[in-house]
């Protein structure tokens, strides 16, 4: 049988399996790493079991530990003693259900010590806010089409969905946990490769509504319509895509609301661009050239991730030669775009840094 014949064979069969099936789908794939915590379901309901599938090497004899880590801490949280097979999480760790500040926390397969395969992002279910516009802002920030975006003191007020302004009356419910094995991104473009590590404990719903298109193949053939190498003060700024239309006012047919985020904007990372209302974030993104030239974005939009490698690519797009409305003459392109799963937590590379030696053209 050719190794052809073996993938579509393997493929059947996983399409067959219903939980593997629903992972695929969403760009969790259970044969990628031979030791793994794989979810049964992506949505877990509060006070109710979190199923998981503890996956090792054939005839593993050795310790079996699950750490719930925070990301960027080098201790882990706590830790539980695990075996290979099918375990719940909410009995291993009851400080999941339990806790009364839940953020999005990782838990990373250890085996004889050493963490191994892609950690699982445990991501909590949490009453949401939106952003109101209030007052004008700086034209040059990116947004989608011609429109612009309104600020109160320079930044988007958020305000809960029920409306209220007073934060004493608020009601954040906690309704559950997404559980999705950690992915990165990586975009194959006319330019070169870049990897991104997607940072879902700094803005998790606008990393995962990524490598929901992603997975779904939403980034194929589109171009970067829109490049700004520098500001009028002259640092850098953004390169810009994320429309199929081309033309910079397309998207993916819905739009998902503003999100707070802790991730800066800087050389390398990924953040959101909308149109004049701040909860129009859709498929549009830029990433930044440098953080004198996006400093002023904090706040404005929603950072979700970062490259990891291909700095001198992002550099080569952001020195294309642009006519009118910053459009280049001849468009870079993000042929494809997949999902890759990460390395565990610890061990990924640190984020790019914008290259100091000149970048060689392709």
């Amino acid at each position: 049988m050719s190794s052809y014949d073996k993938t579509q064979r393997r493929e059947r069969s996983v399409r067959r399996t219903g939980v593997l099936s629903c992972a695929i789908a969403l760009g969790i794939c259970a044969t990628c790493s031979l030791s793994q915590i794989i979810p049964e379901r992506l949505y877990n309901g509060r006070d109710r079991r979190l199923p998981v599938l503890v996956q090792t090497p054939d005839g593993f004899a050795g310790e079996i530990e699950i750490e719930l880590r925070i990301r960027g801490e080098a201790a882990a949280l706590e830790t539980a003693a695990g075996a290979s097979g099918r375990a719940d999480l909410a009995a291993l760790f009851p400080s999941l259900w339990r806790t009364e500040s839940p953020s999005t926390l990782y838990a990373q397969l250890v085996l004889d010590g050493a963490p191994v395969g892609a950690a699982l992002v445990l991501q909590p279910m949490l009453t949401p806010n939106y952003a109101m516009n209030m007052s004008e802002q700086n034209p040059m920030l990116p947004v989608i089409g011609r429109g612009r975006v309104m600020f109160e003191d320079e930044r988007v007020t958020l305000r809960h969905q029920s409306g209220l302004s007073d934060e004493a009356e608020r009601e954040i419910v906690y309704s559950g946990i997404r559980a999705y094995v950690d992915q990165h991104v990586i975009f194959e473009t006319t330019e070169g490769d870049i990897r991104f590590r997607l940072r879902p404990d700094a803005a998790p719903n606008t990393a995962f509504n990524f490598r929901h298109l992603v997975g779904g193949g939403f980034y194929t053939d589109i171009i970067f319509h829109r490049v700004v190498a520098t500001l009028p003060n002259g640092a850098p700024f953004v390169i810009q895509t994320g429309d199929p239309s081309g033309g910079g006012s397309g998207g993916p047919g819905f739009f998902l609301d503003l999100e707070p985020t802790t991730l800066a904007h800087d050389f390398g990372v990924i953040s959101m661009a909308r149109s004049d209302d701040p909860n129009s974030n859709g498929s549009q993104i830029f990433v930044c050239l440098s953080r004198e030239g996006t400093a002023h974005l904090d706040g404005r939009y929603t950072a979700f991730g970062e490259a990891i490698s291909g700095a001198e690519v992002i550099e080569r797009i952001g020195r294309v030669e642009v006519g009118e409305n910053d459009r280049p003459v001849d468009p870079p392109m993000i042929i494809s775009a997949r999902l890759v799963d990460a390395a565990p937590l610890g061990e990924e590379a640190d984020r790019v840094s914008k290259p100091t030696a000149p970048v060689v053209e392709r």
